[in-house]
């Protein structure tokens, strides 16, 4: 890497502990009012993300987290992202995630069919995130 004025450290946290940290040169988030790129010097933020990956490049590579919700703090060339759950694209097992799909697509109908608004959005909320490690994993 080049000098520490032209990288970031970044590190993801969850409840359960640390799941990634390393340095790059560009981190890609998206946060609740849209994407987010963020460069070596750029100014302070503090953001709620979405559930999505987040892509740190370094060394011509690109690490792909997906990452479900939490919030992004960045500030002296150091960006903190504090998420509900998240999994790096390795970590992930596809069966996994397609079973979870699977099971929010059949809680969805229910809830649709019996008219239940509280079970119906943490189904949507459980596909998202199920979608979301899908498309990690296989991107």
């Amino acid at each position: 890497m080049a000098d520490n004025a032209s990288v970031l450290s970044v590190s993801i946290v969850t409840p359960d502990g640390r799941v990634y940290d390393n340095q790059g040169t560009f981190l890609a988030v998206t946060t609740k009012l849209g994407q987010l790129g963020i460069m070596p010097n750029h100014v302070p933020v503090i953001s709620s993300l979405e559930v999505d990956v987040v892509r740190v490049k370094h060394d011509d590579e690109e690490d792909k987290i997906a990452v479900n919700g939490g919030f992004l703090e960045f500030s002296n060339n150091t960006a903190t992202i504090v998420a509900d759950s998240a999994e790096r694209q390795d970590d992930i097992d596809v069966a996994r995630a397609e079973n979870a799909r699977q099971r929010a697509e059949a809680t969805i109908k229910k809830a649709q069919a019996a008219h239940d608004a509280d079970n119906l959005a943490r189904a949507q909320v459980a596909l998202r995130r199920a979608v979301n490690r899908i498309n990690v994993a296989k991107h």
